[in-house]
């Protein structure tokens, strides 16, 4: 049997470290529910361990997290320590590249209106409250994907964008001007 949480505290940010988390998880897919369970614990530090093993095995096999999508959303308004927001900003833009750039069509079955909803609101509250810069990019392409379904979200991404560029980082700065010039 698998100490889940055992492994997951071992875990460090490290690529092989996360890696293989990543693989534990492909190789015991029944260990996934309780993955997110942890995830779910977002005040505790166990759960940025465990944001960073499911983004590692999205990267690898987005379609893991399909069956689960109601706990993923469920977590994304809630997550607010900086080492698992960036990891569940970048499953989103997992999540969005492949419904609206790849058109999976797996992804686009499974990603119904209702979890992009709650993905577009949980961007924008990551790209206006004070997070890292990571995740306040992978944010503006997700926003910026979801805008040419959702006809309100380009215009409030274009004023939070221009209001916000002046108090930005370089790289904040970077990502805004190439997602304005988009839009």
């Amino acid at each position: 049997m698998i100490d889940l949480e055992e492994n997951i505290r071992k875990t460090n940010h490290s690529r092989e470290q996360r890696n293989y988390f990543a693989n534990l998880i492909l190789d015991n897919p029944e260990l996934l529910p309780q993955l997110l369970a942890i995830c779910h614990q977002v005040d505790d530090e166990i759960s940025c361990r465990a944001s960073w093993g499911l983004e590692f095995l999205c990267k690898k096999r987005l379609d893991a997290i399909l069956p689960y999508l109601d706990s993923f959303t469920e977590i994304l308004p809630k997550v607010h320590q900086h080492p698992a927001v960036r990891p569940m900003a970048k499953i989103c833009e997992y999540l969005i590249i492949a419904y609206y750039k790849e058109k999976n069509p797996i992804v686009q079955e499974s990603l119904t209106t209702p979890y992009r909803e709650k993905i577009t609101e949980a961007c924008f509250d990551w790209l206006i409250s004070d997070q890292k810069v990571a995740a306040k990019a992978y944010s503006m392409t997700s926003l910026y994907l979801l805008g040419t379904e959702f006809d309100w979200v380009h215009p409030e991404l274009k004023v939070t964008l221009e209001n916000n560029y002046h108090q930005g980082s370089a790289a904040y700065k970077a990502r805004s001007r190439m997602i304005l010039k988009k839009l």
